[in-house]
């Protein structure tokens, strides 16, 4: 230890230089400290960021859904009762342009959902579902509103003499107190009033058979 305090003794001014770069090292290592710091921190706000926009946009599709949906059980509606068909008929007239487009929509619309909302990940997917939705919602808004103010205007006295006699007919095959010959025979009278009138969907025929519980398929449905 001698030859050491021999050598401070001798050389004891070193030390305010070597101070000054001990200080300037400290200063440069609390500097670099400082920027990794705000480096971690900006790249947790980053993520933090991405994880709220992720959920931003998961919800967001989750409405997108539910809109969607929402708007399919309003046209499930007309599909599963006739009756609304036969008194609102443009519904399903495929000659009319204002059907067309919401049905052109509702096919699009339907075409982007997604299985689940984290299976839309890019804001240009997202994007792309959101206007196929609103455009369905506006397309089938626009298409009902216009069926209900014509009703059945576009037919004839006697087509929609039949048109009405059709209805009271499907009321007879639905009606329980009825007899098994009694529905069957007004389901295939309201069948022929309506062939050429309306087309109905196959969801709806399917839906207005089972109401009729099952006649149909009996033996003597088939004679």
């Amino acid at each position: 230890m001698q030859p050491f305090f021999d050598f401070l003794g001798h050389y004891w001014w070193l030390i305010f230089p070597l101070g000054g770069m001990a200080g300037g090292w400290a200063r440069q290592w609390s500097r670099a400290s400082e920027r990794r710091h705000r480096r971690k921190v900006e790249l947790y706000k980053l993520k933090n960021q991405t994880v709220q926009a992720e959920r931003a946009s998961q919800t967001e599709v989750a409405a997108l859904t539910a809109a969607l949906d929402a708007v399919n059980r309003r046209w499930l509606d007309y599909e599963l009762d006739v009756g609304k068909l036969i008194d609102f008929p443009v519904m399903t007239d495929v000659r009319e342009p204002l059907t067309v487009a919401f049905l052109r929509a509702k096919r699009e619309a339907d075409g982007l959902r997604p299985a689940a909302p984290g299976d839309i990940a890019s804001s240009a997917r997202l994007g792309e579902y959101r206007s196929a939705v609103h455009a369905f919602e506006v397309a089938f808004d626009v298409a009902e509103r216009e069926a209900k103010r014509i009703k059945d205007r576009n037919f004839t006295e006697p087509e929609r003499q039949r048109l009405a006699t059709a209805r009271k007919l499907l009321n007879i095959a639905s009606d329980n107190a009825a007899t098994p010959a009694e529905r069957q025979t007004a389901y295939k009278r309201a069948r022929r009033e309506l062939d050429g009138l309306i087309v109905l969907p196959e969801a709806t025929l399917a839906a207005l058979e089972a109401t009729i519980a099952g006649e149909l398929n009996s033996p003597r449905a088939s004679e």
